[in-house]
């Protein structure tokens, strides 16, 4: 107590001051912290209570024994070197020669590639009189049983160009295989093994799979054979320009060079998908792979196990995406449907009555949201079926009964031929020059784009010197002076874009562009 200092009353009075500030600050503190979840807790947040899988050892140990290698052989192109023919500036020919040239005359590298290039090419006959025996290569790839006789599953690129096939199980065990069916479109195979034994199996998955839901796969990258790898669906519908019908999902389960054609499972054991493509820079995995869903995997192995083959509907159109400009130009609401650029001669489409410049939005009731749907849908049909298509022409819908063709695996185009009128108009706000056919020593309708600025809407569009305008607005125009007719009656109409259909390199397209003429 005796070094106790004293207190002095204005130290005393601060005190209790400060105790005071305290203690309002404490109590707006409470009072803040009451009242934020009044303010902010209108409803419930969201929570997750399901549990991610501790491992996946019970889904492979079930499911494995249906996954398989597949080993293809392979009739190859031979590859020649050909050491005494032109140079293409590739390494073809002259480019050994320019290595010969400092060579002494008869050395033995001249002779022995001078007997090389005769002697192997590629079937041809030698200076022997022997032709060169076939060549062939080895491929490797995934797939996995649907039956317990023995189909496979496995992509079209997988066993493309093979003469023999070999099915390898988990066991190691392996079996001689024939192809049952194949389609490129879908890049889906089966095969075919007999063995007087019953095989384990996998179904495809009834339900579409949830993107963040677990998937598993399994396959034979780089011939390891037996890989197992996890991760989660990353998308659906993707279009990775593999082919018209494209609906592949994504997902991040590391896949590699040889898995193609094997399974990605869900925690049922299902299979939600055919791997069948990689996203790389590099040939290997950075976490994007693309499988075939079961939807469509499905369907097209029935017809491939009932046919051989699948068959399809054919419309006969060649069709566009509509932007939101080329909407405006048609006067539609929104962007929709698929804008027909050409009706195919002699083709389904054709004989119905549909044309250039209909806008395509359903088929038999079913929207049509761009060309990818369309395809699908069409794609969906036997052939000789009779189909309502339902269009967007001159302002209104009009329905057009189609009874479509047969898919075949090329279709033919041609065009029309008309005479064009001689003459040259600039279209300044456009950035076009316009000259007619004749004078620009072509044949056929249309009218040709001479000239055009490079700062223009119409570079914009990517439209180019030498693409032919085909239509504007609906019109055909065979001379300048048309461009310029169309042109004003869209700007009367009140339109704020108007619609050009362009023929460059051989295919058609629409290409709207913004109405400045004033």
């Amino acid at each position: 107590m005796q070094n106790q200092r004293p207190v002095s009353p204005l130290r005393s009075r601060r005190a209790k001051l400060l105790a005071g500030v305290f203690a309002l600050g404490a109590a707006g503190l409470l009072s803040a912290q009451t009242m934020i979840p009044n303010q902010f807790a209108l409803a419930d947040a969201v929570r997750v209570d399901s549990a991610a899988p501790t491992d996946f050892s019970n889904v492979v140990r079930t499911v494995s024994p249906a996954v398989v290698s597949v080993r293809v052989k392979q009739e190859i192109e031979p590859r020649m070197m050909n050491f005494g023919g032109n140079s293409d500036g590739n390494g073809n020919g002259n480019d050994f020669e320019e290595f010969f040239k400092g060579l002494p005359k008869g050395h033995p590298f001249q002779k022995f590639f001078k007997e090389f290039g005769e002697r192997d090419q590629g079937g041809q006959e030698g200076q022997n009189g022997r032709r060169a025996p076939h060549q062939y290569g080895m491929s490797q790839g995934s797939g996995f049983f649907i039956s317990d006789d023995g189909y496979v599953v496995t992509n079209h690129h997988v066993i493309d160009k093979g003469t023999e096939f070999t099915v390898i199980g988990q066991d190691g065990e392996e079996y001689d295989a024939k192809l049952i069916g194949a389609d490129k479109r879908t890049d889906l195979a089966l095969l075919k093994v007999d063995a007087d034994k019953e095989f384990t199996y996998v179904n495809f998955a009834d339900d579409t799979p949830q993107v963040g839901e677990w998937t598993v796969a399994i396959g034979n990258p780089f011939g390891l054979g037996g890989s197992v790898t996890a991760g989660i669906v990353s998308a659906r519908g993707r279009d990775i320009g593999a082919g018209p019908y494209d609906d592949f999902i994504q997902i991040d389960a590391p896949v590699n060079r040889g898995n193609s054609g094997g399974p990605a499972f869900n925690m049922h054991g299902e299979v939600i998908g055919v791997n069948a493509a990689i996203f790389s820079p590099s040939g290997g995995n950075v976490g994007i792979a693309f499988a075939i869903p079961a939807s469509t995997a499905k369907n097209v192995i029935m017809e491939l196990k009932d046919d051989g083959t699948v068959v399809r509907g054919w419309l006969g159109v060649q069709i566009q995406n509509v932007t939101d400009d080329i909407a405006e130009s048609l006067g539609l609401d929104k962007a929709r449907g698929a804008i027909v650029a050409e009706a195919q001669p002699d083709s389904p489409a054709e004989k119905a009555g549909l044309r250039s410049g209909d806008t395509i939005l359903s088929v038999d009731g079913k929207e049509v949201k761009g060309p990818r749907e369309l395809s699908k849908i069409i794609a969906g049909y036997e052939p000789d079926s009779k189909v309502d298509v339902t269009v967007w022409r001159d302002g209104d819908t009009q329905d057009v009964t189609v009874t479509l063709g047969r898919l075949q695996d090329q279709e033919q185009m041609a065009s029309a031929t008309l005479d064009a009128q001689d003459s040259q108009t600039s279209l300044d706000n456009l950035g076009l020059v316009l000259m007619s056919k004749s004078e620009a020593g072509m044949d056929g309708e249309g009218v040709v784009i001479a000239e055009i600025d490079p700062d223009s809407p119409a570079a914009e569009k990517s439209l180019n010197q030498g693409d032919v305008i085909l239509e504007v607005a609906g019109m055909k125009v065979n001379s300048p002076k048309d461009v310029v007719t169309a042109l004003d009656k869209a700007e009367k109409d009140g339109r704020k874009a108007v619609l050009l259909r362009i023929e460059s390199n051989d295919t058609t397209r629409f290409v709207a562009l913004p109405m400045k003429l004033a």
